[in-house]
């Protein structure tokens, strides 16, 4: 009779604490790692791990499978790229609590704010909730490929309690505060991992107005912060402009030091202000150094929208001849766009910026576009934008970007690098990954399926950060323990995120030396036929999720293992 259910041997652990990488064999029984070191006895199943890294689960802390997690077993793309775990609801939007009248309204957030389309969100909801714990009942009903995790989001509680109100930019009285707070309080208690608010002006519902909550005085967030913090559990997210950054962490200070809880803050370098990530981070090691725990999220690559055909936005978006056939279908759009009496007509006009849509007022900024090839690059010399390809050889950008939109019959992509990329470089990047109060993040797996594609962070994490960057490297150790125990832990979940005798045995075995990103690609697998970008990666060898193999050589098993987390987890 085997001893385990499962044991990976002879491989390069790298458990997850910042420890060197160690020849060790796992043994896992019942979900849980019982045993690392040199295993002895027999498992119902073995893997072969000689010459690939073995890994902890990767906890992706930022996504947005609120609703694709209520209608697909499987969380692609994120759990093509090594994620376990996957944690909802952030930047203040999600889909409960809810009146029934107000599911329309719900929905425009969404697909404003994380650009989810509307239609596929219609028919795939099923909207068997109401208040937060039903909600998380509905997504316990479905298994996955990961765990999922939820949060409460301010936008939904505003809408709750205020109605339109609260979608105006009123003010909370009193009442709406406690009341806002109450609904918090009973999803923490429900198992929510915690509360996310937005006080960016980028998110937009899809009628252009902005995000319920942006004006949120401070008395409302304290307050809402103050009910999770009454049950003695549950972390706080916020995503923020920054405008005025003083003021800005005076009211995020006193909700960690008023409600005792922890909290992440996004952050990125914007080359609009390139020094300000500095006086954030500033912010942020200060808190921590007073006692309040704070911590940046921060992403691995630019914050850049993918451009093409078939996405939400492409440099011709605006030009009137284009207008005449954007909403053809692909062939025929092609068609036209090669047909030359059309091209000439179009090339002929000019766009202008788009500022109804995120990104819109940067696609024609042709010294950032860059076209995506098979193997993309993340980090490109600014002597290979379509800009200065344009200078280089007398054709026009505008053309250089047709063609390269037309290439692979109209499947070509464009890259636009924005947050993060900085004089043609990730050095910010950097930066913030190694700084002692961050975590990487910001992936938005689910989310902005028509414009960006980062569920593969963790890829870009390893790969580039760890082994391809010609400078500036970061020790895979740290990118480990980085990307598994600490986003875990920023979260509440102590469970796993380490190789160890009594942690969940989510799991990857690494071929580290291919370990490699495809270009995106855009699929029609939403429901209602909906379009989203996906993406894969080579070297994700094997991938398990408490003790069951989800993943093989990038291909999905019959295995669904992946549970609702309630609540923060310890230690078995």
């Amino acid at each position: 009779m085997a001893q385990y259910d499962l044991i990976i041997r002879g491989g390069s652990v790298i458990d997850g604490t910042g420890a060197d990488a160690r020849s060790a064999d796992v043994a896992v029984g019942n979900g849980i790692i019982v045993d690392v070191g040199d295993v002895s006895g027999s498992a119902a199943r073995e893997i072969d791990a000689d010459g690939a890294l073995v890994i902890p689960g990767i906890v992706d802390i930022h996504t947005h499978y609120d609703g694709q997690a209520t209608w697909d077993h499987r969380l692609q793309p994120s759990s093509w790229h090594g994620v376990t775990t996957v944690v909802t609801g952030n930047c203040g939007v999600g889909f409960a609590p809810v009146h029934d009248a107000d599911h329309g309204t719900l929905i425009e957030l969404m697909e404003g704010v994380e650009d989810i389309p509307g239609a596929a969100l219609h028919e795939g909801l099923r909207w068997n909730w109401n208040s937060f714990g039903e909600f998380m009942d509905a997504v316990e009903e479905i298994p996955h490929d990961v765990d999922v995790a939820l949060q409460v989001p301010h936008g939904a509680l505003r809408l709750n309690v205020m109605g339109e109100r609260g979608a105006n930019h009123e003010d909370a009285t009193p009442d709406d505060i406690a009341a806002m707070a109450e609904l918090a309080r009973h999803g923490i208690e429900a198992g929510a991992l915690g509360f996310t608010t937005s006080r960016t002006r980028n998110h937009k519902t899809s009628t252009g107005a902005y995000t319920p909550t942006l004006t949120a005085a401070p008395d409302e967030l304290i307050g809402i912060a103050d009910g999770v913090g009454a049950t003695g559990a549950g972390v706080l997210q916020v995503v923020s402009d920054f405008l005025d950054v003083d003021g800005e962490f005076d009211t995020l200070r006193t909700m960690v030091a008023s409600s005792g809880r922890p909290m992440s803050i996004s952050v990125a370098r914007n080359p609009m202000v390139p020094d300000a990530y500095r006086e954030i981070l500033g912010h942020i090691t200060a808190a921590n150094e007073a006692g309040l725990t704070m911590t940046g999220q921060v992403a691995p690559r630019a914050v850049g929208l993918i451009l093409g055909l078939e996405c939400t936005l492409n440099p011709f978006l605006t030009n009137p001849v284009y207008r005449e056939i954007a909403d053809r279908p692909l062939d025929e759009k092609v068609a036209a766009l090669r047909d030359p009496g059309y091209r000439e007509r179009l090339l002929a006009e000019a766009g202008e910026r788009n500022r109804d849509k995120l990104g819109g007022s940067l696609i024609s900024r042709f010294d950032l576009l860059f076209e995506i090839a098979d193997e993309p690059d993340y980090e490109p010399s600014l002597d290979t934008s379509i800009g200065a390809r344009a200078a280089r050889s007398g054709r026009t950008a505008e053309e250089i970007a047709l063609d390269a939109l037309l290439a692979d019959d109209g499947h070509g992509l464009i890259y636009l690098p924005f947050l993060n990329y900085v004089d043609g470089n990730l050095d910010g990047c950097h930066e913030m990954l190694v700084h002692p109060h961050t975590v990487p993040g910001l992936g938005d797996g689910g989310a902005h399926v028509g414009t960006i594609c980062d569920g593969s962070f963790p890829t870009t994490l390893l790969a580039y950060w760890g082994r391809d960057r010609d400078h500036d490297r970061i020790p895979v150790p740290f990118l480990v323990q980085r990307h598994c125990r600490d986003t875990a832990r920023t979260v509440g979940l102590h469970d796993r995120g380490v190789i160890a005798p009594g942690y969940r045995a989510d799991l990857n075995v690494v071929d580290f030396d291919n370990l490699r990103l495809h270009k995106p690609t855009i699929v029609h697998d939403l429901p209602a036929n909906g379009r989203r970008l996906l993406q894969r990666a080579d070297g994700w060898l094997h991938t398990v999720v408490a003790g069951s193999e989800t993943y093989r050589n990038g291909e999905a098993t019959d295995a669904l293992p992946g549970r609702l987390v309630r609540g923060s987890q310890r230690v078995m």
